[in-house]
């Protein structure tokens, strides 16, 4: 039996016994302990030009009336969605960095869990709806006015928030039924779903199958779905007759390609590691697992400033109003 000190908590743990679970101890990047103090720094950064950068692009569109379009309030979605998704396990990470392995209550890391997985989900699902706005809008433009209206794009809206909750909850049910008995330790800077259920004395393998077949049946699907959407756009555009026609078409679904390739890039290659690079180092898949939930929000913006001119003129005129 070994028994573990950590300030005002003390963790039994024993391979026979079970007890009451109270917190979780983060210890950070596993191997780079001495380092984190300077990785540190790049992601400090990146996390203030995601929150103020996603935050210049909602008020730039709150703020001109002339961007009160389906595509300006989807964006601005994923700009609110991007600053959830980085404040929910960057600051806490950073604090891990700063002052070594920081302890979360069951229901902290719990919590922690369910806004990880549920944001990013919501984030896959933005990135979907926005794939269909563009193929109405390119492949059947005559539809788009009567489609995509206000009422629309509120219940796409409840539609992601519901989906998210609706799958990411029986997941957290899941973990409540584990029984911990071994270590309270994750090696990590946030808590996750099989992160968490790994230090069960139980079986957690209903766990691991709900977690992958929940990926596969939303991330996946999603990606599937844009895949598709921008295929046929793509065909739609080739066919333009006028070369000016297609210039404008490609302008508008430039950026979001680029963020598409960013997210589910960063985002399959760190769930596909995790689950089948058993020589992958430790570190490099906690690294990997902390930059797929920021480098996406940290570059959205970047990526619609620079290849959308709407959003690049209006965030110009703001900054020029403001001074």
């Amino acid at each position: 039996m070994l028994i573990k000190d950590f300030g005002y908590l003390s963790v039994t743990t024993s391979n026979y016994t079970s007890t009451p679970l109270i917190a979780f101890l983060l210890t950070g990047v596993p191997g780079l302990e001495d380092f984190q103090i300077w990785i540190s720094i790049p992601f400090s950064f990146m996390y203030l030009l995601a929150v103020t950068g996603n935050g210049l692009v909602m008020a730039v569109v709150a703020w001109d009336k002339s961007l009160h379009e389906p595509m300006y309030f989807f964006l601005a979605m994923l700009a609110l969605n991007d600053v959830f998704l980085c404040t929910v396990t960057v600051p806490k990470m950073l604090l891990i960095f700063w002052k070594g392995p920081s302890l979360s209550t069951f229901h902290e890391c719990l919590t922690q869990m369910f806004f990880v997985h549920a944001l990013f989900l919501s984030e896959s699902a933005v990135l979907l709806a926005m794939a269909f706005d563009r193929y109405v809008a390119i492949c059947a433009p005559l539809h788009y006015a009567t489609l995509f209206t206000g009422s629309f794009i509120s219940k796409v809206a409840l539609a992601l928030m519901v989906r998210s909750v609706a799958v990411v909850t029986p997941g957290v049910l899941l973990i409540l039924r584990l029984h911990f008995c071994r270590s309270n330790i994750i090696h990590h800077t946030y808590c996750e779903n099989m992160g968490i259920a790994k230090l069960a004395c139980n079986s957690f393998a209903l766990n691991s199958i709900y977690g992958l077949t929940a990926a596969l049946l939303t991330t996946g699907l999603d990606f599937v779905l844009i895949s598709l959407s921008y295929w046929v756009i793509l065909r739609t555009v080739f066919r333009l007759p006028s070369r000016e026609a297609r210039t404008k078409a490609f302008g508008t679904c430039g950026a979001h390609i680029c963020v598409i390739l960013i997210f589910y890039t960063l985002a399959f290659f760190s769930f596909f590691t995790h689950r089948f690079g058993n020589h992958v180092p430790r570190h490099t898949l906690i690294l990997l697992a902390n930059l797929y939930l920021l480098v996406p929000p940290t570059m959205n913006p970047i990526v619609y400033g620079i290849k959308t001119k709407q959003i690049r003129m209006k965030l110009l005129e703001l900054c020029s109003y403001s001074k």
